[in-house]
């Protein structure tokens, strides 16, 4: 599987995350020849646990996330940060949390934009929006590296492709920039060849990150 970057959009101090700043950077891919391929959607789910007894609140995990990536739409991935964990499952599992009623669905999110193919790389550039809201959380970019699938060798050209990324959206001086966040999967216990798991990690990364510019803006 192709290595993958997910970037989050880091506003600058007193700025706001809004449409205009995706509208901006699909441009500024199409302005660099990136052909636009369609559209883009991921699913993203924050799980609490229905405790029926307090007493038991130490055996389950305070919290969990769970993604469904467009590249693999019968599998669905959750990933516990505190705990280092991250497991790969059927899409089914969904409605057996439901049926269960051990974790509910407290806050679930949107990506939604579009996907780009610019030479080796491919592109997907969204907003996030939460379920039956049109208010912009966040602004994502994935960058896949399509010939390699070794993070480690991937890195230097993924490095240069996000130098050359950052100068051509720096001519349209916006309110903030691209941050891509390492981390170190081995901690996960996964390996330097890339999976959907490596994907999942990101994304609950990219989330937590999202979250605090949102309680630092309204803070």
């Amino acid at each position: 599987m192709p290595v993958k970057w997910v970037l989050h959009w880091q506003p600058n101090q007193g700025s706001t995350v809004s449409s205009q700043i995706l509208n901006e950077a699909t441009q500024c891919v199409e302005s660099i020849n990136g052909v636009k391929e369609g559209r883009w959607k991921a699913t993203l789910n924050y799980y609490k646990p229905m405790l029926r007894d307090q007493a038991n609140q130490a055996e389950f995990p305070r919290d969990f996330l769970g993604i469904s990536l467009a590249e693999q739409p019968n599998k669905y991935y959750l990933t516990i940060r505190s705990q280092r964990i991250v497991l790969e499952a059927d899409s089914s599992i969904q409605l057996i949390m439901d049926k269960l009623q051990s974790y509910k669905s407290k806050v679930a999110l949107y990506f939604e934009g579009f996907q780009f193919q610019l030479g080796d790389f491919r592109l997907r550039v969204g907003k996030v929006v939460p379920t039956h809201s049109e208010n912009v959380r966040g602004i994502v970019m994935e960058v896949e590296y399509l010939p390699i699938s070794s993070i480690e060798k991937a890195r230097k050209v993924m490095e240069e492709f996000l130098e050359m990324w950052h100068e051509a959206l720096s001519k349209r001086s916006l309110p903030g920039r691209f941050v891509n966040i390492d981390i170190n999967f081995g901690e996960f216990g996964l390996a330097d060849s890339y999976t959907p798991q490596h994907t999942a990690v990101r994304y609950a990364h990219v989330m937590a990150h999202l979250i605090a510019t949102v309680q630092a803006v309204r803070g």
